[in-house]
């Protein structure tokens, strides 16, 4: 077996232990709940109902790092950021910037592909309210550290929104980045935070989250958007 072959073996044995995860009794049950219950609008449509793996291409060189999966978007088709207007701001902006081969993700088995990106979320749960705790968040944090050694070629880390930066933080602490800043940096959109540590930490960029709060409101518009994921581009040397 290949090297490459082996990681995406490593990574797909990942997916699997994800998906089966019932750490937290709180998610455990709101994402279920909502499986069970639907919106009217999916009520033909049975519901993934179970946390959320990565998504992407495992050679990426930047990671998007979301909050975590939305109750009728991800929790109901299976594959982060689809399924909602969060999902159809993002995956148009990946597009527009030549990380994915078409500008909508609809459901798993659309023919989407992404080059040199990976999609990833801080939780992997549907939350109620779309707030997780504390705990919550660094219970899926052993995931993400695994997650992010096998994306070896990772530079970058696009973290949309808050809650997604202070995740990441933790991430890169937690993988050995003895420098992080203390207090540490503040979140803002196109703020960027480079660590020096050994290994190398990927950069860290802030992008609003493409949540319809900020998109409606005109705070996150698709330049903005488009200006983040370039400067991840040129980052990562794509």
């Amino acid at each position: 077996m290949s090297q490459d072959e082996r990681e995406r073996a490593e990574l797909a044995a990942l997916e699997r232990e994800i998906v089966d995860c019932r750490r937290c009794p709180r998610l455990v049950a709101w994402r279920e709940l909502v499986a069970r219950e639907k919106r009217a609008a999916f009520a033909d449509q049975e519901y993934w109902g179970r946390p959320i793996p990565g998504f992407g291409d495992p050679r990426a060189r930047v990671m998007i790092f979301g909050l975590a999966p939305a109750a009728h978007g991800a929790n109901r088709t299976g594959r982060v950021f689809t399924g909602d207007r969060s999902g159809d701001f993002l995956f148009a902006a990946l597009h527009r910037t030549g990380f994915a081969n078409q500008p909508v993700s609809l459901h798993a088995g659309d023919g989407l592909a992404l080059h040199d990106a990976w999609i990833s979320a801080a939780v992997r749960c549907a939350p109620p309210a779309n707030k997780p705790t504390p705990a919550e968040r660094d219970s899926c944090l052993p995931y993400s550290l695994r997650e992010l050694a096998l994306l070896a070629d990772v530079r970058v880390i696009v973290c949309l929104g808050l809650f997604a930066w202070d995740a990441a933080l933790r991430l890169l602490a937690a993988r050995g980045a003895s420098s992080v800043p203390r207090p540490r940096p503040p979140f803002g959109h196109g703020v960027e935070l480079e660590i020096r540590s050994r290994p190398p930490s990927p950069l860290l960029l802030g992008c609003f989250h493409p949540s319809q709060q900020n998109t409606f409101t005109g705070k996150l518009t698709a330049p903005m958007i488009d200006g983040v994921l370039l400067r991840a581009r040129a980052a990562a040397g794509l």
